[in-house]
């Protein structure tokens, strides 16, 4: 993955900086089997960056960032997504292709993330989130290496010019950045996967660890809000769903096949569940889901392979939900299961060079090489989020998965937010608020274009409208010759029947250029390192 951890470490060796490599360790409460489970196929996930920033007069606040963004190679990018213009100014030295061997001559793989700054309240609630990592960490190190005096926290409430929530109900007041009253203003929770083998602080009575919403497992107390906050705004959903996610697969209980894989996460069975509660309800509703075209890696590999086996089985499970909702509710004639949930992926292609390729690649022709004479490549999702109704954002390092979703596996961060002023019960109409805005520049980007239809995502002409778009940019990006793409978004490259059937798209059993079969294939993996 490029994290470069142990150079990172020697950088700061002998520096004010306290550098600690944490792997994913078990509680030591569990069985030596699990133990080695957790820490072979388990990993720390979060990706947040706090400091302290300038308030009013000479005073300081906490402000934190949360979201996808890895802090390493290859994650610089532009909304171009260029693949073979500037590899040796903007993007020298990180030109990041790992479905290559070699990333001489391109394509680079673009980089799609979504990402957040937090000011206020739920700042410090990511800078507590840290310190237990923290404390835990250096636990950790000081039993294992026999090292006492690491623990180097600042202790913030000494340093007076830094702003602190004090206790009591108002206690956040001095903390806030506006006003409640004021149009602008957000409120702001932040989400956890993660469990008591990563954290130091959670309770060990079970009783206490109820009263914070934590799950108790076996000697374990578990944080599997992110989980729940995804629940709740599908739930609470009205007129659309807009998800962006590296990964998505789970509620693998009413999958087609392969029902045990422990994929049991509820996001994709709560968004089908939601579509067809709209179509008995004859009310418009959308779910519109962008995924990377393969994870990340070469996508004949036995890894991707199987998690795209997986996501395909969760799109069938979906798909056959809806399917039956238009059935029984006698529109299955008239409407098709795309005009409710649809999946895109994001791609690029760059016209030629003057002077030309070859034209005709032969059988023998390697897939870089194929890369390079159509010039085009997926931009890679990495994004980790979901926007319901345009009024909540909900975006972190969580993907929809498993590993990210169960608490006790990856551990994760995320961060949901709205605007109390810009909601459909305040305005009693569509809001037009920062989170509006939000989903109409990523739309902007993905479709090359803004249209007055795309402000209204729950209408059938929306719908309609965008799968035309992106079934027009999937065309330009799989022709021989090179066809201007309008944006980035594409269809899936799936084919959907009526009935809910899902199968590949007639000509592309297997991705172009690259390889390997778009459905996937089971292998003898672990689930759980897949899921």
């Amino acid at each position: 993955m490029q994290t470069h951890d142990e150079e990172t470490k020697k950088f700061f060796k002998h520096s004010s900086v306290h550098c600690i490599l944490c792997p994913r360790s078990a509680s030591s409460k569990l069985s030596i089997f699990k133990q080695q489970v957790v820490g072979n196929i388990f990993t720390h996930h979060q990706k947040c960056v706090i400091v302290d920033t300038q308030a009013a007069g000479n005073d300081r606040k906490i402000t934190a960032f949360v979201g996808g963004l890895d802090l390493c190679d290859g994650r610089y990018d532009t909304p171009e997504h260029r693949l073979f213009s500037d590899l040796e100014t903007v993007f020298e030295n990180d030109v990041h292709n790992p479905t290559f061997t070699s990333s001489s001559g391109g394509p680079r793989e673009p980089w799609h993330d979504l990402h957040s700054k937090i000011e206020g309240p739920a700042a410090y609630d990511v800078l507590t989130n840290f310190e237990q990592r923290y404390r835990k960490a250096i636990k950790w190190i000081r039993i294992k290496k026999c090292k006492p005096g690491l623990d180097s926290l600042l202790k913030l409430e000494r340093i007076p010019s830094i702003h602190m929530p004090a206790a009591g109900p108002d206690g956040d007041q001095v903390v806030h950045v506006t006003k409640e009253e004021d149009p602008e203003n957000w409120h702001v929770q932040v989400f956890r996967s993660i469990d008591s083998g990563s954290v130091k602080g959670f309770p060990k009575d079970a009783k206490e660890a109820r009263a914070q919403n934590l799950v108790s497992g076996k000697n374990l107390r578990i944080d599997r809000s992110i989980h729940l906050a995804y629940v709740k705004a599908i739930r609470s959903a009205q007129h659309f769903i807009y998800v962006e996610n590296q990964y998505f697969l789970g509620s693998s209980y009413c999958w087609p096949s392969y029902r045990n894989a422990g994929a049991n996460n509820l996001v994709p069975m709560e968004i089908a569940l939601k579509i067809a509660s709209k179509i008995a309800a004859s009310e418009p509703f959308a779910a519109y889901i962008v995924i990377p075209m393969w994870p990340e890696g070469i996508p004949t590999s036995n890894a991707v392979q199987e998690i795209l086996f997986w996501q395909g089985q969760t799109m069938s499970m979906m798909y056959k939900i809806i399917a039956q909702a238009l059935e029984n509710a006698g529109i299955s004639q008239f409407f098709h299961p795309q005009d409710y949930l649809n999946f895109y992926c994001l791609g690029n292609r760059e016209a030629k060079k003057r002077g030309g390729d070859r034209d005709n690649p032969t059988p023998q022709e390697h897939t870089h090489e194929l890369a390079q004479k159509f010039r085009r490549f997926m931009i890679y999702v990495h994004s980790k989020g979901m926007i319901v109704d345009d009024e909540y954002v909900l975006l972190g390092s969580a993907n929809i998965n498993q590993r990210s979703l169960s608490g006790s596996r990856d551990t994760e961060i995320a961060m949901g937010a709205y605007q109390p002023h810009y909601t459909w019960a305040k305005k009693e109409a569509h809001p037009h608020g920062q989170v509006y805005g939000y989903r109409m520049s990523l739309w902007a980007e993905h479709l090359g274009r803004v249209e007055e239809g795309f402000m209204d995502p729950q209408t059938i002409e929306c719908v309609r409208r965008v799968n035309k778009i992106a079934r027009r940019n999937w065309q330009a990006f799989v022709a021989d010759e090179y066809k201007p793409m309008k944006g980035h978004l594409m269809q899936y490259p799936v084919h959907v029947s009526k009935n809910g059937e899902v199968t590949a798209l007639p000509g592309f059993e297997s991705f172009p250029d690259v390889g390997g079969k778009i459905l996937g294939a089971p292998t003898n993996l672990p689930d759980a390192l897949t899921t």
